[in-house]
């Protein structure tokens, strides 16, 4: 007896890799994510998207230096060859990382791509020595803590003072 089976449905080619911070394409995503987040909140708050001045006085001003090995990494998602994500790692002490950037370009959300690059970052953080890893977030990225709280994540106090931190997760990282 032969078993016939539907045709495999097409699956989104998914490769996460380290990429330098200050490279052309980390700086690229860097743009794309503070873009969106500024003009989120701008458009939340104020009716209007990120004035241009300051949306290049602020990418400018986070170099992402702290995502830098020996101490931090940043993790880029690839989809079919092309960089779409982002999601950086950066020891806080010799216990504990903090997560940072976590981004997917919105025309390729939806597709597994934010799953990897936490899991992705998670490795990372254990591989630095981390046993936990922290995060803030603010109200408004409703995705971000759904995703979050999805994957273990736990809503926590308050872990830094720093504008637009609203919400603080941890999660404790098992060996593996």
């Amino acid at each position: 007896m032969t078993d016939t089976f539907p045709a495999a449905a097409t699956t989104t080619e998914w490769t996460i890799s380290p990429e330098a911070y200050d490279s052309d394409v980390a700086t690229a995503l860097w743009r794309a994510y503070y873009t969106e987040v500024s003009d989120r909140w701008y458009l939340l708050h104020e009716g209007r998207a990120t004035d241009p001045a300051e949306l290049e006085r602020e990418v400018a001003a986070e170099t992402g230096a702290d995502l830098a090995p020996p101490g931090g990494v940043l993790l880029v998602a690839w989809c079919e060859g092309v960089a779409v994500g982002t999601a950086g790692v950066r020891l806080l002490d010799e216990e504990t990382a903090e997560l940072k950037r976590v981004f997917v370009r919105e025309d390729m959300r939806g597709r597994g791509g934010a799953p990897r690059l936490l899991a992705a970052a998670e490795d990372a953080a254990r591989g630095l020595g981390a046993g936990r890893i922290v995060l803030d977030t603010r109200t408004d990225l409703v995705e971000a803590r759904a995703l979050y709280t999805r994957h273990g994540y736990e809503e926590t106090e308050p872990l830094t003072v720093r504008p637009y931190a609203e919400h603080w997760y941890a999660k404790k990282l098992t060996r593996g």
